[in-house]
């Protein structure tokens, strides 16, 4: 299953006060994911490791994710129409002693924050690759 996907790494964060780019990166290409301003503050907390005062969204998220033992195993970054991405978080949770994939339909944002503070990989399909826009600066 991976073998068809393309691991992306993360580049860079732009931030306004209206949007937050996230440029994501593979050998070939670097593009962005625009989201709201929010995350881009978020993900650059936690990047340069200073103490949120109080927990956020994606703080309790990962909280619940830790407390169950379950294991973000990898983000797929899975369509893109217009300028709009969809993204597929699998998870790996215990159940009746057997260990389990569960496959989410989430918004990218959310899975990237997910994959930055679970150290989970983000992949990409061949479509999407082909059809984003390059970054450039």
């Amino acid at each position: 299953m991976i073998q068809d996907f393309i691991q992306v790494s993360f580049d860079r964060i732009v931030q306004t006060r209206m949007y937050t780019a996230v440029v994501l990166k593979n050998k070939e290409t670097r593009f962005a994911i625009f989201t709201e301003p929010n995350v881009g503050k978020f993900l650059q907390l936690h990047l340069s490791g200073e103490e949120r005062v109080r927990p956020q969204s994606p703080d309790l998220l990962s909280s619940i994710i830790t407390a169950y033992e379950i294991e973000v195993k990898q983000v797929l970054i899975n369509a893109v129409q217009d300028t709009t991405f969809y993204a597929r978080l699998f998870l790996e949770m215990a159940k009746d002693g057997l260990r389990n994939i569960v496959e989410i339909d989430a918004r990218p944002s959310d899975c990237i924050i997910l994959a930055f503070l679970h150290n989970a990989p983000v992949f990409c399909t061949h479509e999407v690759l082909e059809k984003v826009v390059p970054f450039v600066e």
